[in-house]
């Protein structure tokens, strides 16, 4: 199985969420199939299609949940070395292409929020960060070609 890697707080923030799934959510789409069943012809119900079908998506994002929860791994800060870029850590870089400074936090795919600056161990940046340490200088295969960055400082 894959491992989730989760900040303390992303974890919370996640068991809230399938907690907030499976109490409210799940109770909500049933009473819509039973309202729908209520109209009568289910082969002829659109009501009644697209509430199983929302049944269905809610059913497989607390599977999706449930999974990530029972593989996770829990970042702890107190265990991170600052010298070495590793899931958890904050890293400023310098982008030699576009001669700008940028600044990421790595972290598990289930917690990405690449608009925010928060980018995933898995996305090709966040994977080859992984590991290096302040001042090395990385080469970065992305969809929009190669990047080359240098680490100006990691924290934690």
């Amino acid at each position: 199985m894959e491992k989730h890697y989760l900040t303390p707080e992303g974890k919370a923030q996640l068991e809230e969420k399938l907690n907030y799934y499976k109490t409210v959510k799940r109770p909500e789409v049933v009473k819509r199939i039973g309202i729908a069943r209520e109209f009568g012809d289910l082969s002829e119900n659109s009501e009644y299609d697209a509430a199983k079908d929302e049944q269905a998506q809610i059913e497989a994002q607390i599977t999706e949940m449930e999974n990530i929860l029972l593989n996770a791994e829990v970042i702890d800060k107190k265990k991170l070395d600052s010298d070495v870029v590793n899931v958890g850590c904050k890293v400023k870089l310098y982008d030699e292409d576009f001669d700008e400074e940028v600044i990421y936090r790595i972290s598990g795919s289930s917690e990405s929020d690449p608009r925010n600056g928060v980018i995933s161990n898995v996305s090709p940046v966040g994977k080859a960060l992984i590991g290096h340490k302040k001042g090395e200088s990385i080469s970065v295969q992305t969809p929009g070609g190669s990047t080359i960055y240098k680490i100006i400082s990691i924290e934690i």
